[in-house]
């Protein structure tokens, strides 16, 4: 069994069953799968969210591998990529709690809880007008060069993400968001695998996912060119040489996952 508690679930879940605690949390349900749910709860007026992951069964493990997903056995992949990112200085989520119990992957119980990040805004929200209403070109610069340095540094430090939308980067509203002050966080780690090194096929499904969910917003092939500079840290001439292969794959990949939307909605 593994368990980590601080405040304030160690002092309120003192000499009480973890895992029964956590099934007993109440608030707004974000999601409700078969396997894992997933809620706002608060505690003394702080906002947490809770993620209880439950056996998924042998059955969805293998049907997963027989199809080439990656199943998400438990709330450890989302635990071992943020301690990743907070070494390394990646503005992500604080975890608060974590557990897990059960060798058998089929039938593990665990649970990680998460500090809200409040008040902030989605960066596809952000985004949301840009087309109609663009944003203030420095303002514009400095986000995208942003998104570029997190993403860059989350794969450099072995860390996938696998759901890497703009949608899970949360841009904080505690003040005035200006290019010279602004700050992200990225978001919603629980299909994220962390490793020594990360594989080009897992970097190249994580900016294909960045790319098409960044399809409706506006963007120049300047500002593409700039996120490129920022995320590789090369000069661009450099880039272009050397990964003209993935921008195409890039390109193709990303009108494909488009394609697939506007067929089967968010149904991805």
């Amino acid at each position: 069994m593994k368990l980590m508690l601080a405040e304030p679930f160690k002092s309120l879940w003192a000499g009480r069953d973890p895992f029964a605690e956590v099934e007993g949390l109440k608030g707004e349900v974000y999601r409700e799968l078969e396997a894992r749910r997933t809620l706002r709860t608060e505690v003394d007026g702080h906002g947490y969210f809770v993620k209880i992951h439950r056996g998924i069964g042998w059955g969805e493990i293998f049907k997963n591998l027989l199809t080439a997903k990656l199943p998400v056995l438990g709330a450890g992949q989302e635990w071992k990529a943020i301690e990743r990112l907070q070494e390394v200085g990646v503005p992500t989520m604080t975890a608060v709690a974590y557990g897990e119990k059960g060798s058998n992957p089929a039938d593990q119980h665990s649970f990680i809880v998460t500090e809200e990040l409040a008040p902030t805004v989605s960066l596809e929200d952000f985004s949301i007008d840009w087309v109609k209403h663009p944003p203030e070109p420095k303002l514009k610069r400095a986000l995208i060069a942003e998104v570029a340095r997190m993403t860059g540094m989350m794969h450099r430090a072995g860390v996938n993400h696998r759901d890497c939308y703009i949608c899970h980067f949360l841009l904080h509203t505690d003040k005035p968001v200006t290019c010279d002050d602004l700050k992200l966080s990225v978001i919603d780690l629980h299909r994220a695998q962390a490793r020594p090194t990360i594989t080009r096929r897992w970097r190249n499904k994580d900016l294909a996912a960045l790319y098409f969910s960044a399809l409706e917003i506006g963007l120049t092939r300047r500002d593409k060119l700039r996120f490129l500079k920022g995320y590789f840290q090369q000069p661009l001439r450099q880039i272009l040489v050397e990964e003209a292969g993935l921008l195409a794959w890039l390109e193709g990949k990303a009108n494909k996952l488009y394609e697939r939307k506007q067929r089967y909605g968010d149904a991805l």
